[in-house]
């Protein structure tokens, strides 16, 4: 099932940044909740793989991911045999891969929801932002899988704890089948990962439809659709609140982004009339 949530004004932002449990045994507020915002609703919830590589992922995978750790190498020699590792380190810095990027943090996914490349698309199309339970992700993983997480008192693995289970894509594409996959807590390879507070959910070759499996198979996922009225509001909320490029992309880059956004004019004739 998949509850859908509108988000019309500034004030409904709330529920979703509050979706948080009463953990009794810690005496603690906690959620089991993971985020993945995306500037437009339309947008499907597709691995980079397939979108790159369509019906043919499962024959390019292993090629892509052999020249990235040939090349890559030179750099992280700890590449080198550990497939979860080179997934991580690629999807991080733009390979196509089988994993799809969530957040633990409702206002960075909210930030990818609301930030444009063209800043004068911000009113144009509305947003969305997805929630997952990931207890109920794991619950649905097979036995041995769902023993590891419980051993660690966690709902999400290490790439060292994919690492020992299971050695090959291969083998998880059979353990998952068509009804699961994992969430991964990547290394913190760089500030980027820890600003983002990044996690990523493995997608198995034989889920075709990520947004059908959810539908069929979970109880608990959302989706917040962010109406175009309000994502100015909500952009200028979240950069008041240190929720901008600066921080999820640490360096220039980032900061000439933000700039560039807070000193934004609106109606402005000029915008769009440059190629990219």
């Amino acid at each position: 099932m998949i509850k859908t949530v509108e988000i019309k004004c500034i004030e409904d932002v709330a529920d979703l940044i509050l979706d948080l449990e009463y953990n009794s045994e810690i005496d603690r507020m906690r959620s089991p909740y993971l985020f993945r915002g995306m500037p437009d609703y339309a947008f499907k919830l597709t691995t980079s793989l397939r979108r790159n590589c369509a019906d043919k992922q499962r024959m390019l995978e292993p090629s892509i991911l052999r020249y990235f750790t040939k090349y890559a190498s030179i750099e992280d020699p700890s590449l080198d045999g550990n497939i979860w590792k080179q997934l991580m380190v690629g999807q991080h810095h733009g390979l196509p891969t089988r994993l799809l990027d969530w957040s633990k943090s409702a206002l960075i996914a909210l930030h990818f929801a609301t930030a444009e490349r063209d800043v004068g698309d911000t009113d144009v199309r509305d947003g969305i932002v997805w929630r997952i339970d990931a207890r109920e992700i794991g619950d649905m993983l097979p036995e041995r899988y769902r023993a590891a997480l419980k051993a660690e008192n966690t709902n999400y693995f290490s790439v060292n704890m994919l690492k020992k289970l299971v050695p090959s894509l291969d083998e998880y594409d059979f353990d998952m089948g068509d009804h699961s996959m994992v969430i991964v807590e990547p290394p913190s390879t760089d500030q980027r990962i820890i600003n983002q507070y990044a996690y990523f959910s493995v997608v198995p070759m034989g889920i075709e439809d990520i947004e059908a499996d959810f539908l069929n198979r979970t109880q608990n996922t959302m989706k917040y659709i962010i109406r175009k009225d309000v994502r100015w509001d909500i952009r200028d909320l979240l950069d008041q609140s240190n929720i901008s490029e600066r921080v999820m992309y640490p360096g220039l880059d980032g900061l000439t982004k933000w700039i560039a956004r807070h000193y934004y004019v609106k109606d402005n004739p000029y915008a769009g009339s440059e190629n990219p």
